[in-house]
């Protein structure tokens, strides 16, 4: 380094490398992407720490002034202090050769000292370039992304009526996330499974992975369907509407008022404790909401010739309309929605729903679990129906015992009615029931960030029938 060191008081040798030091401590050999990211400065009097006392005060004005790369930090600072390597002083000049016209014996002199460091700088950019070029020529869309996600459950359980055979199950989804603006959501969602001749398909132990397209034993079995398709945009400060084909109630929703793991065991406890009004309804539908600072009002409508994909009674809702008052803070949040369904297959059957969910969670992961509560409850013109109740409590450790797993429980109740002949079979839920209660716990081992396996037990107190004891193992792959 001696002759960069004796090239320093040459002006213009000097003017050129003064920006040398603003990033020596940042950049290595990879430093012209940081020096490009870094705040371009148009006067001498952006940087705080630079003084006219300074020894090369001068030299860094008049580069700003000609040449006009140099950089700086978004706080003000230049950090002309600092030491640097070889590399990196080879960086920031090669960022200000193509803004030079007049090449000085100074300027020789350093493009020979460093003329080797200069060719592998130059090779590295032409790499990324050609990189960057089959990137494009390839690529899948410039508009869209794919992700997917396939799990496989080997399980089963006691008292489930498939009887207590273990059974093992997939269920895959595959996102396409088109995007036109850069602020709108096209979503098509193609999903297959095979869980509807398993004990885990329907009833009280429903998974919340088990694909539900179509209803009744062995349908939608090993079928891939349009699963979602739907289109969300803003329409103004704050608003944003949807529209799709196949939406789901909570798509249009601005908030979910809950913590508790989206890859939860039971079906159960993916309904915020309320699931009368939660119901999760599939079908053709339309949306608002408004959120601002953590504040949300939402509303929607989804109609549903076929099943629901859950249905408190047995028989889906023919349609669904729902308000959703939120608010979403940084570490909790609460919400209270009403949800009016019309169950068309019951002959004029209608019934008002309302639930209030919470959650709560730490900044950081540590001893104490994120919480999630939720109650609900509803009123029917059929008198099974007629005073309806839901609840659920979940805690959650994150990074538990090791970085990126997860332990969880939860305990609740469903408040689901089986009816009897002529009217579904929607489960062994009563209204009034003594000990209607059910229970999970599970703890995801996170293999890589790509895959998942875990382990998971549940129980479920069945009023006026056998118990309900289950055990299975969840492999999850996302990509």
């Amino acid at each position: 380094m001696k002759l960069f060191q004796q090239l320093l008081v040459a002006p213009a040798a000097l003017g050129l490398l003064a920006p040398v030091a603003a990033t020596a401590a940042e950049l290595n050999l990879d430093g012209v992407n940081k020096y490009a990211s870094e705040e371009q400065v148009t006067s001498i009097s952006q940087f705080s720490d630079v003084k006219p006392t300074d020894w090369a005060y001068q030299a860094l004005s008049n580069l700003i002034e000609r040449y006009g790369c140099v950089a700086g930090y978004p706080n003000g600072t230049y950090k002309g202090g600092k030491a640097m390597t070889r590399f990196e002083a080879a960086a920031l000049l090669n960022a200000c050769l193509d803004r030079v016209t007049e090449v000085t014996d100074e300027l020789k002199k350093l493009m020979t000292e460093f003329e080797k460091e200069l060719a592998i700088l130059k090779g590295r950019v032409d790499g990324l370039e050609a990189k960057v070029g089959e990137l494009e020529a390839n690529q899948f869309s410039t508009t869209t992304k794919l992700k997917g996600i396939a799990t496989m459950v080997l399980g089963g359980g006691s008292n489930t009526g498939f009887g207590d055979d273990v059974t093992m199950n997939y269920d895959v989804r595959l996102n396409f996330d088109t995007s036109f603006t850069g602020k709108d959501l096209l979503r098509t969602t193609l999903r297959s499974g095979n869980f509807a001749d398993s004990a885990f398909s329907n009833g009280n132990t429903a998974l919340e992975v088990a694909f539900q397209e179509d209803a009744g034993v062995g349908g939608g079995v090993d079928v891939v369907g349009i699963n979602r398709l739907f289109y969300q945009f803003p329409v103004g400060d704050g608003v944003t509407a949807t529209f799709g084909a196949k939406v789901r109630q909570d798509d249009m929703l601005a908030m979910w008022p809950s913590v508790y793991p989206s890859d939860t065991i039971l079906d159960l406890f993916t309904y915020a404790g309320a699931r009368g009004t939660y119901s999760l309804n599939l079908g053709a539908g339309v949306g608002l909401w408004y959120q601002k600072e953590g504040f949300s009002v939402s509303a929607n409508f989804v109609s549903n010739e076929a099943s629901s994909e859950d249905s408190t009674i047995g028989v889906g809702e023919a349609y669904t309309f729902t308000t959703q008052v939120g608010y979403a803070g940084k570490n909790f949040g609460a919400a209270l929605a009403y949800t009016y369904s019309d169950f068309a297959e019951l002959g004029g059957v209608y019934a008002n729903n309302m639930g209030l969910s919470g959650y709560w969670q730490p900044s950081d992961a540590s001893w104490v679990p994120s919480i999630s509560a939720g109650f609900g409850y509803g009123k029917s013109n059929l008198a099974v129906l007629d005073d309806s109740w839901s609840w659920m409590v979940g805690i959650q450790w994150a990074d538990a015992f090791i970085k990126g797993n997860a332990l969880g429980m939860a305990i609740g109740s469903a408040g689901q009615v089986g009816l009897g002949a002529g009217l579904g079979t929607g489960g062994i839920w009563f209204d009034g029931a003594e000990s209607t209660i059910a229970y999970e716990l599970f703890y995801k081992f996170q293999v890589t960030d790509n895959i998942s396996v875990t382990p998971a037990f549940f129980y479920i107190e069945n009023s006026g029938a056998s118990d309900t004891v289950g055990g299975l193992l969840k492999t999850t792959f996302k990509f």
